[in-house]
């Protein structure tokens, strides 16, 4: 039970961390939408997002993942997966 805890803080914090370079707040952000088409993200904003993910979580996006970060949650499996793999 205390991977499912592990999982909504995951969440909570990448939330968190996205609403904050969006300017906006969490729960205005939907799970499914995507960074780009439908929050009007821009390639600085991906960076700070994904150089944030790799600091919080001291964890190395690989560049071939890059790709996959879409949306907030393909952005939450994403880091669930890396932290698994570094337990």
């Amino acid at each position: 039970m205390a991977d499912s805890g592990a999982k909504f803080n995951v969440e909570q914090d990448i939330r968190k961390l996205v609403a904050d370079i969006l300017e906006t707040e969490p729960d205005d952000i939907d799970g499914e939408a995507r960074f780009v088409q439908d929050l009007g993200m821009d390639s600085m904003m991906a960076l700070e997002i994904l150089a944030g993910l790799e600091k919080k979580y001291r964890i190395v996006i690989p560049e071939e993942s890059l790709a996959k970060f879409v949306s907030l949650n393909a952005t939450i499996k994403i880091v669930g997966e890396l932290l698994g793999k570094k337990a």
